[in-house]
């Protein structure tokens, strides 16, 4: 049986004020074990993106437990969250977030020398090779397709070794076709590094690769295949 590597305990988030507060996410439970990909699906204001922003450390829970890797981050101050969301978290948005004026090159060299990296510039360059990038090293974001762009996101996100990648809506900018080869390459380097894969997406077909989905409604959790999986086997049984 696999670790647990991500573990939620009656998170609780409020987005807003008075009037205009939210109830995003209500009192949920979640366990995610290393080297598992899940798909968190859920119609438009289901809490989906933010119970994402969650696991990586990107919002912080008015009450309740998030442990990552057996460190419980809630209770980690802004620059130790960062640090440690540097060295372990790997996060893909949908609109790349490249910085404009930053060749592809410097785009995922940078990130690492501010964290101290040794040799951030060898290690960016086998990224972008490894995500078939090669030849497009000293172009700038501008002078690439959306789904170079996204290749360059998926190369910063992996240069540290991250043992948890997160990608919200990874292929949400992308047509078809390109969208496709971005998840093949996602679900290579994972299977690859045996990393643990958590995305938010609108598309069935992207969520149905996933060893596991779990639906979101109403900021809670609504459905995990894999705990009916697991309910399935214990009544057969």
């Amino acid at each position: 049986m696999r670790n647990t590597i991500i573990e939620l305990k009656s998170a609780d988030l409020t987005l807003g004020n008075a009037a205009a507060s939210v109830h995003v996410l209500r009192s949920i439970d979640l366990k995610i074990a290393e080297g598992e990909a899940v798909g968190i699906v859920g119609p438009s204001g289901s809490g989906k993106s933010t119970l994402l922003m969650v696991l990586a450390g990107l919002e912080r829970l008015d009450s309740g437990e998030i442990i990552v890797r057996n460190t419980p981050i809630h209770t980690l101050s802004e620059d130790r969250l960062a640090d440690f969301r540097g060295r372990n978290i790997g996060i893909v948005f949908q609109s790349f977030h490249l910085i404009a004026n930053m060749t592809a090159l410097e785009n995922v060299a940078i990130p690492l020398e501010l964290a101290n990296v040794k040799n951030a510039f060898d290690i960016a360059r086998k990224e972008l090779q490894a995500v078939g990038l090669g030849e497009r090293l000293s172009h700038y974001p501008g002078q690439l397709s959306g789904g170079e762009q996204q290749r360059v996101a998926i190369a910063r996100a992996l240069a540290p070794s991250p043992a948890v990648l997160i990608a919200d809506e990874p292929t949400g900018n992308l047509d078809t076709d390109t969208g496709r080869q971005i998840a093949d390459l996602l679900f290579a380097k994972q299977q690859e590094r045996g990393m643990t894969l958590v995305l938010v997406t609108h598309d069935t077909a992207l969520a149905a690769r996933c060893s596991r989905q779990i639906r979101v409604a109403s900021g809670q959790i609504a459905g995990d295949s894999h705990a009916e999986t697991a309910r399935l086997a214990t009544v057969s049984a």
